[in-house]
């Protein structure tokens, strides 16, 4: 019997497939907020205290000639029932 496949934060979470298209990441990428080295994970809740200054994006790959967008996409702002925030420009 075949091992069931683990799923990502964001297929889970409905995110890849309903917001984005379902996609193989070419690169990494980590975000930290300085205040309080917290580092950002899919699927987390932060208090709003932890993220009031802009955070650190580092995005890694050996090829500095490509440039990449960063979003931020909540599709539960403010709640699951009425997600009208979702895309929002947070800063």
């Amino acid at each position: 019997m075949a091992k069931p496949r683990l799923l990502e934060p964001l297929t889970l979470g409905r995110v890849v497939g309903d917001v984005v298209d379902t996609f193989t990441p070419s690169v990494t990428m980590k975000v930290t907020y300085s205040s309080s080295k917290l580092q950002v994970c899919n699927g987390h809740e932060y208090p709003p205290s932890s993220l009031s200054k802009k955070p650190r994006v580092e995005v890694g790959g050996e090829d500095m000639r490509h440039f990449f967008t960063l979003m931020m996409i909540d599709p539960d702002s403010p709640s699951p029932s009425e997600p009208y925030l979702g895309e929002h420009l947070h800063w």
